[in-house]
């Protein structure tokens, strides 16, 4: 039997005490204290040096039992099994893995090294809650003010309550039935978009499709045609597969198709024509018609990423631009994130018919399906007329809070400001000719000492510009909130 001094068992204050006692025999035993075939101390012995009790000290026993690091033996106790295979490394090996441990560089695939290159590890397109700032011009999120939260939780909750053990099973990889066919309705009437249900994919958001989308269509060295500035959630995935990006400028009416002429061999372009992003401009109709030729003269699909469409001030909703497409090039993606609320997680693909088996495929691939309950609940909630009067609220709720933004602007910044990106969606892109980028984290200090939350626009380009650019997101604020952060960035411009 092993001496109890030698085995010196230090309870690490993690979980129960059950489990923290069993952590300590099982890392004496893996360690070497407890060596194979030797005796493990006697419960009531361990009960008493421990201070514990000695149901505590039987539990952790049997689970050392359970997983096979200890065997009983008749009225002789518990002894540690004999084939343990040897185990290299310090005797004292912890129970955890500090986080600031030095380890050797995991071996990692040539995605995975290609993706750590592109962005930080852990950091991809995720976007933290915002904190405790009060002025908080977080891009990307609408009005949780304004979510008509009573009528969802109904229509979820008697979904609930219908519930069929059918439904409980594996569901098709497209998504609900009842869903793709509300929104072949929805979008039809919302955007223009011609298809059938069938053509619809059910995805967690605008970015599983994109992710999707780059699986299906882009090998190492494959040409991609991308907006500069672009989306992020665009390039991140298209660098982790290897692509080869062709960065084509946008200027105030939306890609310059102009320059389509010198990308050759494209395999697909990624566009946000209803309201570039970061930039804001509107992709003009000209040069949506002369992208399409491009797309069928070249053979090249157009992923129309959709994601705030609904929101346009100075004019009606332009139809998307798949609602142009007479030769299946364009694969168009939406999501709820906007209209709703990004928790949901559902978004939707419409693939052209030479596709849509490839897209179902490649989705029961990636997770088997999107959860059913959410899907039939936005179904009920779109086929009511719900989610249709929501966005028409929103939309005059948002066009509100957008004149608040622009005369703000003016008064307090004046000259040395432009907006771009005005006239549609939940964002401004805000220039500052005055201030150079490389000041850009100065002012974001000024601003968060003052209550402001900004964020500059750098991260959106492959080749960002000498002066100093904020994206400004304001579904989010109220009126005098909106007001209020922007005279206090006047005030933070002013301490620079």
């Amino acid at each position: 039997m092993v001496p109890d001094a030698v085995l010196r068992l230090r309870l690490d204050g993690d979980g129960t005490l059950q489990r923290q006692l069993y952590r300590a025999l099982r890392d004496a035993i893996l360690g070497g204290r407890l060596p194979p075939g030797a005796r493990l101390p006697a419960t009531r012995v361990l009960s008493r040096d421990l201070g514990l009790s000695r149901n505590t000290v039987l539990l952790a026993c049997e689970q050392l039992l359970a997983e096979g690091y200890a065997t009983p033996r008749p009225r002789s106790g518990l002894f540690v099994v004999d084939e343990l295979p040897a185990r290299s490394g310090p005797a004292n090996r912890p129970a955890k893995l500090r986080l600031d441990e030095q380890t050797p560089p995991p071996a990692l695939s040539a995605i995975a090294r290609r993706l750590a290159e592109a962005v930080a590890p852990g950091r991809a397109t995720w976007s933290p809650w915002p904190g405790t700032l009060p002025y908080d011009f977080r891009y990307g999120e609408p009005s949780f003010a304004d979510l008509p939260l009573e009528t969802w939780t109904r229509m979820l909750g008697r979904r609930a309550r219908r519930l069929s053990a059918r439904r409980l099973a594996y569901q098709a990889p497209g998504g609900a039935a009842e869903l793709r066919e509300a929104l072949a309705g929805y979008l039809a009437r919302a955007r223009g978009v011609v298809c059938s249900p069938e053509q619809i994919v059910v995805v967690h958001g605008s970015q599983q499709a994109i992710d999707l989308t780059t699986r299906l269509l882009v090998d190492p060295g494959t040409r991609v045609v991308l907006e500069e500035p672009h989306y992020t959630g665009f390039s991140v995935c298209l660098q982790a597969a290897g692509a080869a990006i062709e960065y084509v400028p946008v200027d105030d009416a939306g890609l310059r198709t102009d320059m389509l002429a010198r990308v050759r061999h494209a395999r697909l372009a990624c566009v946000t024509p209803s309201h570039q992003y970061p930039a804001g401009s509107v992709l003009s109709l000209p040069r949506r018609l002369a992208l399409l030729d491009w797309a069928a003269g070249s053979g090249a699909y157009v992923l129309e990423d959709d994601y705030d469409g609904e929101f346009r001030f100075d004019a009606k909703p332009l139809a998307c631009l798949q609602a142009l497409d007479r030769t299946g090039r364009v694969i168009y993606t939406g999501t709820a994130s906007k209209l709703l609320f990004p928790a949901l997680r559902i978004g939707w693909l419409v693939a052209p018919p030479a596709l849509t088996p490839h897209f179902l495929d490649t989705k029961a691939l990636a997770d088997t399906g999107t959860p059913t309950l959410e899907q039939l609940a936005l179904a009920d909630f779109i086929a009511g007329g719900h989610l249709e009067r929501h966005a028409r609220r929103a939309r005059i709720r948002t066009a509100a809070r957008r004149a608040v933004l622009l005369d703000t602007v003016e008064s307090e910044l004046g000259t040395r400001a432009r907006i771009r990106g005005a006239s549609a969606g939940l964002h401004v892109l805000l220039e500052l000719p005055a201030v150079r980028a490389r000041d850009v984290s100065r002012l974001r200090a000024a601003c968060r000492q003052r209550g402001v939350g900004v964020y500059p626009a750098t991260p959106f380009y492959a080749n960002p510009p000498a002066h100093a650019e904020l994206l400004l997101g304001y579904a989010a604020l109220d009126e005098a909130q909106i007001r209020e952060g922007i005279r206090r960035l006047a005030r933070a411009l002013e301490s620079l």
